[in-house]
């Protein structure tokens, strides 16, 4: 099974939880690649799973310069794309998540599990439990 985690930091610790993920579903038998969102391209939507980390920005958002306009670029691309969600935040309630999920959703992709929020710095156990589920 392949994996591609894409995701984009500020504080590190939605990289953090990437790393954890990333080890999780590595030790559930999964070949990973993770790419920061800058690096990564159209092509990497095409695996087994695309999981797509990004932390609540500004007034619940996701990252406007380099997360956002990927996720335009790959919205039309995602449908019947299993696909899985993560970040985390400092502040509000996770409506950021509910809204990514939802637009997932509405593209067309198939949500493989509930997204992942943690609030400030993750801990590892529940990041590699997320990466475990992925392996189905």
């Amino acid at each position: 099974m392949n994996i591609n985690i894409i995701f984009w930091s500020g504080t590190g610790n939605t990289e953090a939880m990437a790393n954890y993920i990333k080890e999780g579903a590595e030790g559930a038998g999964a070949t990973v690649t993770m790419k920061h969102v800058a690096k990564a391209s159209i092509e990497d939507i095409e695996c087994d799973v695309l999981c797509l980390g990004c932390p609540s920005m500004g007034a619940e958002v996701l990252e406007e310069d380099e997360f956002e306009p990927y996720i335009a670029s790959i919205e039309g691309s995602v449908k019947d794309k299993k696909l899985a969600l993560f970040g985390s935040y400092g502040w509000g309630d996770g409506e950021w998540m509910r809204d990514f999920h939802k637009r997932m959703e509405k593209a067309g992709a198939y949500m493989v599990c509930d997204s992942l929020t943690v609030c400030e710095e993750p801990a590892g156990d529940e990041c590699r439990d997320f990466g475990k589920a992925l392996v189905r």
